[in-house]
């Protein structure tokens, strides 16, 4: 019997003993489509990251095969995406000249210290974090990140040398270089563009009137890129293009990925390290949020800790094996899903289809264009531009908005790195905002009943002499100074309050700092004639302020329910609520 502290640490070992022929013909059918889906995709991201092409087919092999063994996710697919690429390439491109060997060490580099940070965050069970990333501000960074992608693509679709890390510098570039448009590649980029935005949108429907069942027109679908891949090669290779001017991969090794080592040199690590730690960040929030939403949907667990521990070997197998960073791409994990994948063997049988696409196929990609990838990665990433947030977050919150647009704008005008730092510092200032300032409501009693509600929003009953106040949040070092100016603006000189009641039963944990607070209150409103009660306390929070000595101070009570406080405290004012009693 596998003890099941192992099976937690290895997923395999917990899926792996109730493997069957049913799920081997999911995985397996998955496994050709994505396979299929990766093969243009992975090279395409390579040359977004400024690697050479193979450095995508190497990232997708053993880091997908690590992640199987070690991810709890039934579905996810691991591999390059997008917006990781665009992080690598902005990282990397400060330290090494691209093309050089120095830049795939530092690729290999980066792989390897994001590999080491999720792992080590695993280890220390710290999945928590990514929950101070707010779902705004991460659109927002994606949207802005999805734009810059694609307006990088442009350069190649046009057949002109432009660079550029934001949205004012490359289309400064673009606008610089129109007069060296190479026509013939534009024909190429621009056809193979409007091939897969059809396909998209208007195949599977077209294939279906053709009388195709829903399985094989959505395989044909996804097999779309292929397609464009293969016309296109077959194109500059039967009219010799590349003589005029049409960029193409050219020759790619054929094998099994090589056997890499990052650098260890402190000075590249100290400059590589907060990229990293961005790319971590970045790459485990997008590939929770996919592997969440696909396992609710078949009532599966995904554990945050133990994901980051599958991420970090994923990452960690890339940096010795001529790869780049990598996470859970939202498309490919929802063609898996969609496709029927019911294991993470699905994953591994991806891996060794890469692997024989690495061994035998490359030479069959040296006269694919350049453009046509980037056609490839810019329907891709356009399907995560997602302006409505914008609408969505106004409507909302005015907060929330102002987050989300100063991401979008500072990940334009001043590049990934400066975004995503924005996006994280937003998140967080965001939150302390909100709980530095949590709502705090007067309640009173619900006629007939043994609620109490805000006096603000229903009919209740209340005492001049007793004031109930019920704060909404846990009290601590962020929000105990409102908490403290809002009692007393209430119960302030001249106004007739006898007794105080704090309604604890929103309030989860009080921090040294938040019964500080409370012991000031308590002497500050026995000076003032007034004393100071508590009700609905949690247990934990009992058991804090019993630790503080605070119930020995204080002037008051602690009553178990609302309604016993008010009774003993008014009542003449509950007395004379005579409508029935419900107290459920």
């Amino acid at each position: 019997m596998i003890p099941k502290s192992l099976r937690r640490v290895v997923p395999v070992l917990d899926w792996g003993r109730t493997y069957n022929r049913h799920a081997l013909g999911g995985d397996a059918l998955a496994a050709v489509i994505v396979t299929i889906m990766l093969i243009p995709q992975s090279l395409a991201y390579a040359i977004l990251a400024g690697l050479p092409p193979e450095a995508g087919l190497y990232a997708s092999i053993v880091p997908i095969l690590l992640y199987s063994v070690f991810g709890t996710s039934r579905t996810l697919a691991v591999g390059p995406v997008a917006v990781v690429s665009l992080m690598t390439a902005a990282a990397i491109g400060d330290v090494a000249e691209a093309g050089t060997a120095g830049y795939a060490v530092a690729a290999l580099t980066l792989a390897g210290l994001s590999g080491a940070i999720l792992l080590a965050m695993g280890l220390l069970r710290l999945g928590f974090l990514a929950n101070f990333l707010s779902h705004p501000v991460i659109s927002g960074f994606i949207t802005a990140s999805g734009l810059l992608i694609a307006l990088s693509q442009l350069r190649h679709i046009l057949g002109v040398e432009a660079s550029g890390k934001t949205l004012p510098e490359m289309g400064m570039a673009l606008a610089t270089h129109l007069g060296g448009i190479n026509a013939v590649t534009l024909i190429l980029g621009a056809t193979a563009l409007a091939f897969l935005f059809w396909v998209r949108r208007g195949l599977k429907p077209a294939l279906r009137r053709l009388g195709l069942g829903a399985r094989t027109a959505d395989i044909l679908t996804k097999a779309g890129p292929v397609a464009a891949v293969a016309a296109t090669t077959l194109a500059v290779w039967s009219l010799d293009l590349d003589a005029r001017g049409v960029a193409i991969v050219g020759v790619v090794p054929q094998g099994l990925p090589p056997f890499t080592l990052p650098s260890f040199s402190l000075a590249l690590i100290e400059q590589l390290f907060m990229p990293a730690l961005l790319i971590s960040i970045i790459g485990f929030v997008e590939s929770m949020s996919v592997a969440q939403t696909l396992a609710a949907k078949r009532r599966q667990r995904i554990d945050p800790d133990q994901e980051l521990i599958g991420l970090g070997a994923a990452n960690l197998g890339a940096a010795f094996t001529g790869g780049y960073p990598v996470t859970g791409g939202f498309a490919r994990s929802v063609v898996n899903f969609d496709a029927g994948a019911v294991t993470p063997a699905a994953g591994a049988f991806t891996a060794l289809g890469l692997a024989v696409a690495a061994m035998y196929l490359t030479p069959l990609i040296h006269d694919l264009p350049i453009a046509t990838l980037a056609a490839t990665i810019i329907v891709a990433v356009l399907g995560l531009v997602d302006f409505a947030i914008l609408r969505r977050a106004w409507v909302y919150s005015r907060a929330d908005f102002a987050a989300v647009a100063a991401t979008i704008v500072l990940t334009l005008g001043f590049g990934v790195e400066v975004g995503v730092s924005a996006g994280v510092i937003l998140s967080v200032g965001l939150h302390l905002y909100r709980s530095s300032k949590p709502h705090i409501a007067e309640v009173g009693l619900v006629p007939g009943t043994q609620h109490f509600r805000n006096i603000l929003r229903h009919e209740v009953i209340t005492d001049p002499h007793v004031v109930t106040l019920r704060p909404d949040q846990s009290l601590y070092f962020a929000n105990a100074r409102f908490v403290e100016d809002h009692i007393f603006d209430r119960v302030r000189p001249g106004v007739p309050v006898r007794d105080l009641v704090l309604m604890c039963s929103a309030i989860n944990e009080i921090d040294l700092s938040a019964v500080e607070m409370l012991e000031t209150c308590n002497t500050r409103l026995d000076e003032m004639g007034v004393r100071l009660h508590l009700s609905e306390v949690k247990g934990p929070v009992m058991d804090q302020l019993r630790r503080a000595h605070f119930l020995s101070q204080m002037t008051g009570t602690v009553h178990l329910a609302q309604y016993d406080a008010f009774t003993a405290l008014a009542p003449e004012a509950a007395s004379a609520d005579h409508g029935p009693r419900l107290s459920g």
